[in-house]
């Protein structure tokens, strides 16, 4: 039942005129995919540092709130350009990535990097005071940073993977288990 819904949305934006402009433009798609790179690189690189010191592996002699402080600007920037351009390579070819395993894991590591960012966050700024100085953030803010770590990176990775086809619904056994983790419909390839 999701699995068509989605799949019906997916041909509904892959019918429209400005998806298809996008996907067979000679250099718009790779100008979106290039700059959702770019900025996924500024976004990650002021998060990872950020996630370095609450683990004691980076600028342990700088207060913690000064270098969240003055990186979440510059990361605030970068993840909103780097969402932008990826719900336009969404746009673009929305039913080969919305019956992409790779797309899907990625969806929902997303959605546990923003409950870990939150809850960090809550986290941080209630305690903040009593640690501020210390080499290593307590035990509570280093799982969340480490989480964070672990979460992007597999983002990234799930991200890069989504352009192989290696589980495609058109190439795998329709009755296998990786067609039921990509949303396949029996009978429906469209590419």
């Amino acid at each position: 039942m999701l699995n068509e819904l989605v799949y019906d949305f997916a041909i509904w934006l892959d019918d429209s005129a400005w998806s298809t402009l996008l996907h067979e433009s000679y250099y718009m798609y790779n100008w979106v995919e290039s700059i959702h790179v770019l900025t996924l690189i500024v976004c990650l690189g002021m998060l990872f540092m950020i996630d370095l010191r609450m683990l004691g592996y980076a600028l342990p002699n700088i207060p913690a709130s000064n270098i969240a402080q003055r990186l979440n600007a510059p990361m605030l920037v970068g993840f909103t350009v780097m969402f932008i351009t990826g719900i336009l390579l969404f746009y673009a070819v929305p039913v080969r990535s919305s019956q992409s395993v790779w797309f899907r894991l990625k969806m929902a590591l997303l959605v546990a990097c923003a409950v870990n960012a939150y809850l960090f966050h809550k986290r941080m700024n209630e305690s903040v005071a009593s640690w501020d100085n210390n080499a290593k953030a307590p035990k509570r803010i280093r799982m969340g940073a480490a989480l964070s770590l672990g979460f992007w990176s597999l983002v990234v990775i799930c991200g890069r993977f989504i352009a192989y086809d290696w589980f495609d619904c058109e190439y795998t056994d329709p009755n296998s288990f990786s067609q039921f983790l990509s949303g396949c419909i029996a009978g429906q390839t469209r590419y």
